[in-house]
């Protein structure tokens, strides 16, 4: 009996010791699927959208020195129901411009300027941004070209035969489900991808299913974007980061040291894994309304900001439109446009009124009936508001 008990003993403990160099083996990979599960949690949700490089891998692009500031204005009037507002919409940073000077600035729920917020989908109108340099660089001879043409990986999956231009208007007519909600959604997939350090260009390269022709139809399907990351990565044979750092964010000025997350292979999140903070989302708006200017600088091509932020994909009327990775209200004005992401991240942009506002939140109810509406009559009588 008493050899038994030590023979079961033994057993017990060479499975104890391999359970622990297991979960020692996949402590990261652990972590990072706890973090996926645990994100927009309520009582996290805040503190994680400042901190994504603690959850996951991160790429950082260190910026040589601080930018020139963006000159304060006088303080704004903000609108009656502005406090409820933020309550409201769980906004975390808030920046305005008028006529390129800051003229209100708050962080709350526990943030500060110099958090490195999560854009979501905002990165997204960055990405435009850099790809309007590339094109006029001529790292990329059409927007016309396959996507093929410099993803090669791409030939035989849901991509092949998809255009640079029907992934910068959402048209590219590959199925994938966007419902945050629905855990078993491509969205979600995708994102268990990322954890779990495995392949975005993998994921992408796997999708097979169609909802119907390149060009017909607009559907918003964010892992369009990591193909034109492709497209940018194949067209240069260079790192996302790298690029960005060197044509966007040195040349804006930027605060800090931004970062993106990155899949297991070091691949940028290009669809919304950027990191930088609220004033530098500010001014990438300031720059947009400049017509791709900042501070006596051309940055961005002017022709390509005016053609990425003018309505040109087949929306349906009376809904949203979208240009190349920018939005645009259903009843925008000229010179009215967004760049916009999940949770309640936006960059606004009026010319007419000289204004920019940006957001970053983490609202647990940016889905709801009525929250875009909610967002963007606020930043309507921000624009129209008194200094």
């Amino acid at each position: 009996m008493g050899r038994l008990l030590r023979r079961t003993g033994q057993v017990l403990t060479v499975l104890l010791l391999a359970t622990a160099c297991l979960v020692a083996w996949k402590f990261e990979e652990i972590k990072r699927l706890r973090a996926v599960t645990t994100l927009f949690n309520e009582g996290r949700i805040v503190h994680n959208f400042s901190h994504m490089d603690e959850l996951f891998e991160s790429a950082p692009m260190p910026i040589p020195a601080p930018p020139e500031p963006l000159p304060p204005g006088p303080a704004m009037t903000m609108p009656a129901d502005w406090e409820d507002w933020l309550a409201r919409r769980a906004v975390t940073g808030v920046v305005v411009l008028k006529h390129g000077k800051r003229v209100h600035e708050t962080y709350r729920l526990g943030t500060q300027q110099s958090d490195q917020r999560i854009s979501w989908s905002v990165a997204k109108s960055y990405l435009s941004g850099l790809f309007g340099i590339l094109l006029a660089e001529c790292h990329v001879d059409s927007l016309d070209d396959p996507v093929t043409r410099y993803v090669p990986d791409l030939a035989g999956s849901a991509y092949d035969g998809v255009t640079i231009r029907n992934v910068l208007q959402m048209t590219s007519g590959v199925a994938f489900d966007e419902d945050y909600l629905d855990f078993w959604s491509d969205i979600n997939k995708m994102g268990r991808v990322l954890a779990l350090g495995g392949s975005m260009d993998d994921f992408a390269a796997g999708l097979s299913d169609r909802d119907g022709p390149a060009g017909a139809r607009w559907h918003y399907v964010s892992i369009d974007t990591h193909v034109l990351g492709m497209v940018v990565r194949g067209a240069t044979g260079r790192s996302l980061p790298d690029l960005l750092a060197e044509k966007l964010l040195v040349p804006m000025g930027t605060y800090g040291t931004p970062y993106y997350v990155t899949d297991g292979y070091g691949v940028a999140f290009a669809l919304g894994g950027l990191n930088v903070t609220t004033r530098d989302y500010a001014r990438m708006g300031e720059m947009f309304r400049l017509g791709g200017a900042l501070q006596g600088r051309q940055i961005v091509p002017r022709a390509w900001v005016e053609e990425s932020t003018t309505p040109s994909a087949p929306s349906e009327p009376g809904k949203l439109r979208y240009g190349y990775q920018w939005w645009m209200p259903a009843d925008a004005r000229k010179g009215e446009f967004m760049a916009r992401g999940v949770y309640g991240q936006y960059v606004y942009v009026d010319r007419q009124s000289q204004t920019v506002v940006a957001i970053n939140a983490a609202d647990r109810s940016f889905r709801d009936t009525g929250a875009f509406d909610d967002a963007l009559a606020m930043f309507r009588k921000i624009s129209g508001g008194t200094q």
